[in-house]
């Protein structure tokens, strides 16, 4: 797959996405856009049949679902096989999400939630038993994303 070129309207598809993908149609889009509802339907088809749009989530507040506890943990694997731990990192229940770091140390960054820091306990030793080392924890008061703003006109 080539890398694919995002044009002005691809950019604003992608912010108003972003921003609000269940609450807008793409009448909506279109409005922001200057382009038909059918371009947009075309060109999200088309960003999603070429990887840029990998899915649809909910952003879940995880504090008022229950799970107010949001740990960080570092984590060092060997270079040549950090990427191979990540499906399996996102296999234990508890874990979020895993991000590989460039890095020497501390090359993956594994982001955990539970209802108490207990909760952090057996999913730590899980990884442990991975073969990874845990080199820092770190407890998230609190968490915000936004739109990338790059992609707004």
């Amino acid at each position: 797959m080539s890398e694919y070129e995002l044009d002005a309207v691809d950019q604003e598809i992608l912010y108003a996405l972003q921003e609000e993908a269940r609450n807008l149609s793409s009448s909506e889009i279109a409005e922001r856009t200057d382009a038909s509802s059918s371009t947009v339907r075309k060109r999200i088809q088309r960003l999603e049949s070429e990887g840029v749009i990998k899915g649809y989530s909910a952003n879940i507040d995880y504090t008022k679902s229950g799970y107010p506890i949001r740990m960080l943990l570092f984590c060092t694997a060997p270079i040549s096989e950090r990427g191979e731990y990540i499906e399996d990192l996102l296999s234990i229940p508890g874990v979020i999400s895993v991000q590989e770091l460039v890095r020497g140390e501390r090359n993956l960054l594994v982001t955990v939630v539970g209802e108490t820091d207990r909760d952090v306990t057996p999913i730590a030793q899980r990884i442990a038993d991975m073969g990874l080392t845990i080199t820092d924890e770190v407890l998230v008061r609190s968490h915000r994303s936004t739109a990338f703003d790059e992609f707004s006109s």
